[in-house]
């Protein structure tokens, strides 16, 4: 009887365990993070990295994966709600128009529930519409002005080699991840605005997209997915019609995102570029994740711009815990990240192979 008794009691004791472990309790208590979805390189590591903080917190929690899908999401925070969710924490997926954002701050206020969008934008008017509503993120623009300079410097360094068509200008392609998220919008421009600026200070010609019947200047990916997949295959039809023995080689390669610079770069070996001792198409992306850096210290890729995911998780679970604790969502933020009381800025670096 007592062995039975045992036994029953380390199996309560393990299903309680299993209950309260990653994902956290059973609803009632529990903070919900929302993610647009899994498949995205680098968002999986900043959900490696946020659950990893809220362990360390003690919070439980849920983990929700809308695949893209903003329907999904939705319904995923009903779901929380009804359960008993104490604190929303979402990376909405779509973020072409304030509707979503403004349907997901309207039941966490009916609700009663604070609310942390992080990483995918979301305007001033909307999270400042809910006073327990907060946004951590990054200055998007930065990236791109980051980048641009990144480029032009690269570029300015031995243009000659570069300018493989022997013609004087650079010739690009842009992949941009998804048409009307801010941060692919900020990324596209700014890129290759600030990369011009320096080459033509320095009395060379400004980029060029490769193709003139192009208007936009990018291709963008269609599933708005930022995808390695969508600028393979870009990369994979661009290499079929442009080439050195064209003479209309595309000699730059700029992405929104490392997931899409790696796609173009696959494409490139394929042709036999970007290999160790053979020609090299610069490319360059935004993340720094880690498979874009062993790319970059191997030669295939020139550098990026990163998104410490790391630090966007921890300061997210930071006013997570002042959120549940009843303080000032921003309180112990480092006031030079912040913006107003809505806004934290996660600070963007370089990574080149030189450092």
């Amino acid at each position: 009887m007592r062995l039975l008794k045992a036994i029953s009691f380390i199996i309560l004791f393990a299903l309680t365990l299993t209950l309260f472990s990653s994902c956290g309790g059973g609803g009632d208590g529990e903070v919900s993070v929302f993610y647009f979805t899994y498949s995205d390189t680098y968002i999986s590591g900043v959900k490696g990295a946020m659950d990893a903080a809220l362990r360390r917190e003690g919070i439980a929690y849920h983990n929700y994966d809308a695949n893209g899908n903003q329907s999904t999401q939705t319904e995923q925070i009903d779901t929380a709600i009804a359960k008993g969710s104490r604190l929303l924490i979402v990376n909405i997926v779509d973020t072409g128009s304030d509707d979503a954002a403004k349907t997901i701050v309207e039941k966490a206020r009916a609700a009663g529930i604070p609310l942390i969008f992080f990483n995918r934008s979301v305007s001033e008017s909307v999270v400042k519409s809910y006073d327990k509503c907060c946004f951590v993120g990054t200055d998007y623009e930065m990236a791109g002005v980051m980048q641009g300079e990144l480029i032009g410097r690269y570029l300015l360094d031995n243009y000659s080699r570069y300018d493989i068509n022997g013609d004087g200008k650079i010739s690009y392609v842009m992949f941009k991840g998804q048409q009307g998220n801010l941060e692919a919008e900020a990324r596209t421009r700014y890129a290759v605005s600030e990369a011009n600026k320096l080459l033509t200070a320095a009395g060379k010609s400004a980029l060029s997209f490769y193709d003139r019947s192009n208007s936009n200047g990018y291709l963008v990916d269609q599933d708005g997915m930022w995808s390695n997949a969508a600028a393979n295959n870009y990369m994979k039809t661009i290499l079929s019609a442009y080439s050195e023995g064209g003479g209309n080689m595309v000699e730059l390669v700029i992405a929104n995102n490392d997931e899409m610079a790696l796609g173009a770069i696959a494409a490139l070996n394929e042709a036999g570029y970007n290999k160790t001792g053979g020609r090299t198409i610069p490319v360059f992306g935004i993340d720094a994740t880690e498979a874009a850096r062993a790319r970059i210290d191997s030669g295939a890729m020139a550098g990026t711009i990163k998104q410490d995911g790391v630090g966007m998780s921890e300061t997210i679970v930071k006013i997570a815990r002042n959120l549940i604790d009843g303080r000032v969502a921003l309180e112990g933020i480092d006031s030079e990240s912040t913006v107003g009381d809505w806004r934290v800025n996660i600070p963007y670096s370089a990574y080149t192979k030189e450092g």
